[in-house]
């Protein structure tokens, strides 16, 4: 497979992933070009490489740079905007679960605090299994955010060595 394969599989994949990140496929994929470009790329040169609108390309790149995982950089002599994605994995993958935790993780812990507060005989037999239900969401959800939240404030190598001690002392158990 050549260098024009091989990266287009890449982008093509790495699009198709992005829904799991919870980003749409044009974002994933630009987000993939910009990280396999040694050198910033300019909205044109995104925009011809994935074939896309100028408009698919600017809202795109704009939500990459509200996700943090690229940045506009400027080129002397050049008045043209360029991008850059984070090239760090580790920080690229922190950076997605930062988002993650904020669009999806907050918002039902939010919504799971406001509706422990259900009114109702606490003998209903229909109370007490919503608030049973809502306080073991609650304990999974949370347990879940912290840690998440310890994940986010790791070091890449103690997170790195810790998975080893446990892949380790799980291979010598078995």
């Amino acid at each position: 497979m050549n260098l024009d394969e091989a990266r287009e599989r890449f982008i093509q994949s790495w699009g198709a992933l992005g829904s799991n990140w919870g980003i749409n496929r044009t974002m994933a994929q630009i987000h993939a070009l910009l990280l396999v470009s040694p050198e910033a790329l300019s909205a044109e040169e995104v925009m011809e490489g994935l074939d896309i609108s100028r408009g698919n390309a600017n809202m795109n790149l704009r939500a990459l740079i509200d996700w943090g995982l690229a940045r506009k950089v400027h080129k002397s002599g050049e008045r043209k905007e360029f991008f850059i994605a984070e090239k760090d994995i580790w920080r690229v993958a922190m950076q997605v679960i930062i988002e993650r935790r904020k669009r999806e993780i907050a918002p039902v812990l939010q919504m799971l605090s406001e509706v422990k507060s259900v009114g109702g005989s606490s003998d209903d037999p229909q109370v007490q299994a919503f608030i049973q239900s809502v306080d073991d969401l609650d304990t999974i959800v949370g347990q879940a955010d912290s840690f998440l939240e310890l994940l986010v404030k790791a070091d890449q190598n103690w997170f790195a060595n810790t998975l080893l001690k446990l892949f380790t002392k799980e291979k010598l158990n078995n």
